[in-house]
C-alpha cells in the first residue's frame, strides 16, 4: 500500500521526521517497507516571470527571453513557441538539477548566452496526461501568477515522500489510507480527524423511476447500494485531487471516474458509476452471469463470461463483472446527465475465481479478494457524495438504494488482564490495555470484562488477539527477553497410533507387506464386486473435482483396492503375494451431504498363491492374540459381503455380539473381474474395535514344574458343526 505522507497528515497530526515515523509504524506491527521522496531527482527549479520576448539574431527557430526569477532577472535562449510575455513558468536556474541525470549549465546558444532553462511537465518527470493544462512538449505555463522565486515542488507535488506499507491479508482495513490513519493514531497516540462526509441530498426525484436493485445470491453479494446524481456535470477534477492520485499511482481521468478512485484508496471501498440513461429496464440485478453472455469491459476488450462469473446486469444484459471493471455500454460520457453511484461489497473468493478465470486484475478486484467490511459501503457512500458537492459535480438525489440481506456484527471478545499478562510475560495494567483498545476503536466494558471490536477488524477474535494488540502497542521492543515457562511435556503417541504400528510389525512378522493405495475410486467397481443396486455401500460421495472418473468417488470398502493391487502384482507374474493396507473408508450419513461422513480406519488383508483360508485367518487370530481379545472372539457364517465365496466366508465377532470384520475367498466370478485366475483371499478388520478391546496387561502363568502329558483324540462330528463350537465344549468342560 502507496501512501502519501501529506494525505496522511490531513487524518493524523504526524509531528516526527519521516525516519522515526517509519520505525515506529514498522515496530507497531504496520511496516514500513520502502520510502520514495518525490523530487528528489528535482533541484533549484523556480518560479519565473517572462518580462520580453525578443528574436534571436542567428536562429530563425530560436528566441531570447528576460525572466524575472525572483532576486534577478536572468537572460534564457529557448525554442519554445507557447510562451509569451507576462507568462509564469518554471525556470531550471544553473546548477538546477532534472530527472535523467540531467544538470543544467550556462552556455550560449548560437552565439547567444543563455543562463537556465524553462521547463515542460517531461523535463520534471510527468507525461501530459498528469496535467490536463500541460501542452504536449511544450513550456509549461502556470495558470495563475505567483510569487516569483519559490520552488516549483509544492505545486507538482514533489515536496512530499511516498511510503509503501507491507499489508499482511488478515487486515484488509489497512489497505487504505484511513485504515493506515487509524494505526498511525494509536501508533503516536494522537486524535483521528475523520474525512468529512456531511452532504445535501436536496434534488427532487423519485428513486424507482432511476433504478432498482436486486441481489439474486447474498453470500455472492453481502452488500448493493446506489445512489442517484443528476444534473451531473463531467470536468477535469481540481488540481489537489489530481496531485493525490498522481502520486497514489492512479492517472486523472474526469471528476466522477476520479472521486471514485479517490474512495477506493482513501476508504479502501471500490466505487463504480453507471450512466443511468443507458440501464434496460432501469434495472440492476446482481447476478451470475448466463451461458454464451459477453461484455465489453471499459479496457476495450470483449470478454466471454462464465456462469461462474459474478455480474452487475440491467434488465436484459451485463454491464460490470462484479468486483472487477465495468462495461464500455454503461460508461460514463461527456453527454452524461444522471449517474447511478455503485458502493457494494462481493465475496472475496468469488471476485478472486473471476479474475483467474478472465486473466483480468484491477485494482478494484485486489481489494475485493481481501475481504471488505460491507459496513464500509454505507460511509464510502457519504464520502463520494460529499465530494460531489465539494466539486459542483452534480445533484444527489434524496434517498438510496440499500441492499443489506444479512448485516455483519460486531465481535464481542471476553478479557481478563492476568491471561493476557501472562500470555506476553509482561505487566500491563488494565488501564492502559482498555486505552490500547480504545485507541483502536473498541467499545470496552471494562465492569463485563469485555471487548467490542469494529467490524473492519474481523480479525480481532479471541482474547489472544486482544493481547497481540497490546503487544504490539506496549512495543515489541520493549518486552523483555524471558526464558520458556510451564512444565514441559514428553511427546508421545496415542493408543490408537501406539496399536497402528504395532499391528504393522505383527503382519509384516507374518510376511505380509505394506501397500499404500488412494481413497479414491470407480463407480464401476460396485459392478465389478457384484455389488447388487441398492445395497448401502453403493451409497458414495461424489468428488467435485476428480482426476478422472477412475477416480470419481471415495471409496465405501477397501476390498477394491487391495484387489486391485493383487490384480497388478498378477499380472506382472508375481507368483505368491501377501499384502496388507491400513486405511480408511467413507461412509456418508445422507446424501446429498450435509454434514461430514463417517471415516472409519480398516485393516485390509489380501493374499494369493501357496496359500489357504486358514494362512488367511492364522495371520487375524495372530494380530488379535497379540492384543490379548483371542478369546473374546467367534465366527458366524452369517454374512452380507457378495465379493466373497457364498460357502467360504465368515463374520468375525467379539462377545458374540460386535462385528470387527470379515474374512473369507474371493467369489470366483470376481476374481474373473479382476484377472486372478488363482484363489485370493481377503480379510477387513475394524481397527476402532481392535483399539477397543486392546489388553496390554497379561496375566503370568508360571512354567509348570512338571512335564506335560499330551493326547490325541479323535472324533466324528456332523459336517454342519463348527469346529469353535467344538473348542466351546472343550473350554467349559477342561477350563
Amino acid at each position: 500500500m502507496q501512501i502519501p505522507m501529506k494525505w496522511l497528515k490531513e487524518y493524523v497530526d504526524i509531528d516526527i521526521d519521516i525516519n522515526e515515523f517509519c520505525d515506529k509504524m514498522t515496530m507497531s506491527g504496520t511496516k514500513v517497507e520502502t520510502v520514495e521522496y518525490l523530487g528528489e531527482d528535482v533541484q533549484n527549479v523556480v518560479v519565473g516571470r517572462i518580462l520580453a520576448i525578443e528574436k534571436h539574431a542567428y536562429a530563425d527557430k530560436l528566441v531570447v527571453t528576460k525572466v524575472d526569477v525572483g532576486e534577478e532577472v536572468i537572460q534564457i535562449v529557448t525554442g519554445a513557441d507557447n510562451i509569451k510575455v507576462d507568462d509564469y513558468v518554471p525556470i531550471a536556474l544553473i546548477g538546477a538539477m532534472l530527472p535523467g541525470d540531467v544538470k543544467i549549465k550556462s552556455g550560449k546558444l548560437r552565439g547567444v548566452e543563455s543562463n537556465g532553462m524553462m521547463c515542460s511537465v517531461e523535463e520534471l518527470g510527468f507525461s501530459p496526461e498528469d496535467f490536463e493544462d500541460a501542452p504536449e512538449h511544450g513550456i509549461y505555463i502556470f495558470p495563475k501568477a505567483m510569487e516569483l522565486g519559490i520552488s516549483v515542488k509544492p505545486y507538482f507535488g514533489l515536496d512530499d515522500a511516498v511510503v509503501e506499507y507491507e499489508v499482511t491479508s488478515n487486515r484488509p482495513d489497512c489497505f487504505s489510507i484511513l485504515g493506515i490513519a487509524r494505526e498511525v493514531a494509536a501508533t503516536l497516540k494522537k486524535p483521528l480527524k475523520y474525512p468529512d462526509m456531511t452532504f445535501s441530498a436536496e434534488a427532487a426525484g423519485n428513486l424507482s423511476e432511476y433504478a432498482s436493485v436486486e441481489i439474486e445470491d447474498p453470500k455472492l453479494c453481502a452488500r448493493y447500494m446506489g445512489r442517484i446524481i443528476n444534473n451531473v456535470k463531467i470536468e477535469p477534477s481540481p488540481r489537489w485531487m489530481q496531485r493525490k492520485l498522481i502520486k497514489a499511482g492512479l492517472r486523472p481521468i474526469n471528476n466522477i471516474v476520479d472521486i471514485t478512485n479517490y474512495i477506493m484508496l482513501e476508504m479502501g471501498q471500490p466505487m463504480h458509476a453507471f450512466d443511468v440513461e443507458t440501464l434496460e429496464d432501469k434495472k440492476i440485478i446482481v447476478r451470475n452471469a448466463r451461458e454464451g453472455e459477453e461484455l465489453l469491459s471499459l479496457d476495450g476488450e470483449s470478454r466471454k463470461l462464465y456462469p461462474s462469473n459474478l455480474v452487475i446486469a440491467d434488465g436484459k444484459k451485463p454491464i460490470a463483472i462484479a468486483g472487477i471493471i465495468g462495461g464500455e455500454n454503461t460508461k460514463i460520457t461527456d453527454k452524461t446527465t444522471a449517474i447511478l453511484f455503485e458502493s457494494a461489497n462481493f465475496d472475496g473468493t468469488s471476485v478472486r475465481h473471476s479474475t483467474k478465470k478472465l486473466g483480468l486484475r484491477t485494482d478494484a478486484a485486489a481489494k475485493y479478494v481481501k475481504y471488505l467490511d460491507p459496513n464500509n459501503v454505507e460511509i464510502a457512500m457519504n464520502r463520494a457524495c460529499h465530494l460531489i458537492e465539494l466539486l459542483g459535480a452534480g445533484h444527489i438525489l434524496n434517498g438510496s438504494l440499500d441492499e443489506y440481506p444479512q448485516k455483519r456484527e460486531k465481535n464481542i471478545i471476553e478479557y481478563k488482564v492476568k491471561n493476557i499478562n501472562r500470555l506476553l510475560g509482561i505487566e500491563v495494567t488494565e488501564d492502559e490495555m482498555v486505552s490500547t483498545f480504545r485507541r483502536l476503536e473498541c467499545e470496552v466494558d471494562g465492569v463485563k470484562k469485555i471487548v467490542i471490536a469494529p467490524t473492519y477488524r474481523p480479525d480481532l477474535v479471541i482474547e489472544a488477539d486482544l493481547a497481540e494488540e497490546v503487544a504490539r502497542f506496549y512495543g515489541y521492543d520493549i518486552i523483555p527477553t524471558t526464558l520458556a515457562t510451564g512444565t514441559p511435556t514428553i511427546g508421545q503417541k496415542n493408543a490408537k497410533q501406539k496399536i497402528e504400528d504395532m499391528s504393522k510389525v505383527v503382519l509384516e512378522s507374518c510376511g505380509i507387506s505394506e501397500a499404500l493405495i488412494y481413497s479414491f475410486e470407480s463407480p464401476k467397481v460396485f459392478d465389478k464386486l457384484l455389488i447388487p443396486e441398492g445395497h448401502p455401500l453403493r451409497a458414495s460421495i461424489e468428488i467435485i473435482n476428480p482426476l478422472g472418473e477412475d477416480f470419481s468417488i471415495m471409496r465405501t470398502q477397501s476390498v477394491n483396492s487391495m484387489l486391485s493391487v493383487l490384480a497388478t502384482n498378477y499380472s506382472y507374474r508375481n507368483e505368491a503375494v501377501k499384502l496388507y493396507e491400513l486405511g480408511k473408508i467413507y461412509t456418508p450419513k445422507s446424501l446429498p451431504l450435509t454434514e461430514l461422513p463417517d471415516e472409519d480406519w480398516k485393516i485390509t488383508i489380501g493374499m494369493y498363491g501357496d496359500v489357504d483360508f486358514f494362512d488367511m485367518k492364522g495371520a487375524v487370530e495372530t494380530l488379535i492374540e497379540h492384543f490379548n481379545f483371542l478369546d473374546k472372539i467367534s465366527y458366524t457364517i452369517d454374512l452380507d459381503a457378495p465379493f466373497l465365496h457364498p460357502g467360504r466366508k465368515a463374520e468375525i465377532l467379539i462377545n458374540e455380539s460386535t462385528s470387527m470384520g470379515y474374512i473369507g475367498e474371493v467369489h470366483p466370478t470376481v476374481l474373473e473381474n479382476y484377472d486372478i485366475e488363482q484363489r485370493a483371499y481377503i480379510a477387513v478388520l475394524d481397527l476402532a474395535q481392535i483399539v477397543k478391546h486392546t489388553n496390554m496387561l497379561h496375566d503370568y502363568n508360571s512354567v509348570p514344574r512338571y512335564p506335560a502329558v499330551n493326547r490325541d483324540i479323535a472324533f466324528l462330528v456332523k459336517d454342519d458343526i463348527m469346529v469353535q463350537d467344538i473348542q466351546k465344549v472343550f473350554k467349559q468342560r477342561v477350563g
